[in-house]
């Protein structure tokens, strides 16, 4: 990395679906970095609700406006991703004590993989501690009214998944 160069960061995750928690994290790091890339998992091991395509253009809607800030889905290593894209920095989030020691182990295997890559960890606002794509998940196909925690387009993808359910 050249001197002066801005420094480059990765927040990666399954976004399944993006919450304004993430956002959060994501505006925190967006002042703190001069180029933040929300890395959407293709997350083969898991089952979401939203494909992989929906993911993406779920948090591109959620974070237009926000110039030094870009989505991509990746599949693979994310210490991969970020060398192949000249990332220096991980960003992680942290929202209770229970998520430390997770993420301190994941942020150890990651040095391990790749040196050159940090990991930071970030704390949402307090009214964002609580929120988790899980808990959105289930509370909006339940019906539950979830404006508060998500970006309108997520709301209405949410609302439309449930829809497609009760049919």
């Amino acid at each position: 990395m050249a001197a002066g160069a801005p420094v480059g960061a990765m927040y990666p995750g399954t976004f399944d679906p993006i919450t304004n928690g993430h956002l959060d994290l994501v505006r925190r790091a967006a002042r703190l970095f001069g180029r933040v890339v929300i890395g959407v998992a293709s997350s083969p091991h898991k089952t979401p609700l939203f494909t992989f395509d929906e993911r993406v253009a779920l948090a591109r809607q959620a974070v237009e406006g926000l110039a030094n800030v870009t989505v991509d889905g990746y599949d693979g290593l994310t210490v991969d991703y970020a060398r192949q894209h000249g990332l220096q920095v991980i960003v992680r989030g942290l929202r209770a004590v229970s998520d430390f020691e997770y993420e301190f182990q994941l942020a150890s295997m990651n040095r391990h993989l790749e040196h050159a890559v940090e990991t930071v960890f970030l704390t949402p606002g307090e009214e964002y501690t609580f929120v988790s794509s899980t808990f959105v998940r289930e509370v909006g196909l339940l019906g539950g009214d979830i404006a508060e925690f998500v970006h309108p387009a997520v709301l209405q993808a949410l609302a439309d998944k449930r829809r497609q359910r009760v049919r």
